[in-house]
């Protein structure tokens, strides 16, 4: 699965949750970029993007993620284990 598809997949978790789809999600994008995105819509999200690509985030993952990019990158090695 390359970075596009990824990032097509990612956007659906988000509208889920958010219920919303008013906004551009990038590899740029940060929480501060997205109506709605919040701690508790945060952990939301990340829940669903486990279940989307039937994957576990480690926890230094998460901390260490500063914008959709790097959540991009966490899926893809997540995925290619």
């Amino acid at each position: 699965m390359n970075k596009e598809e990824i990032l097509t997949t990612l956007r659906k978790s988000f509208v889920r949750v958010l219920e919303h789809d008013n906004f551009e999600l990038n590899e740029t994008t940060t929480a501060k970029d997205v109506d709605g995105w919040e701690s508790i819509t945060h952990l939301l999200i990340m829940n669903d993007v486990e279940k989307a690509f039937n994957i576990k985030f480690k926890l230094m993952d998460l901390m260490s993620m500063e914008n959709v990019g790097d959540l991009v990158n966490t899926v893809k090695k997540e995925i290619e284990v």
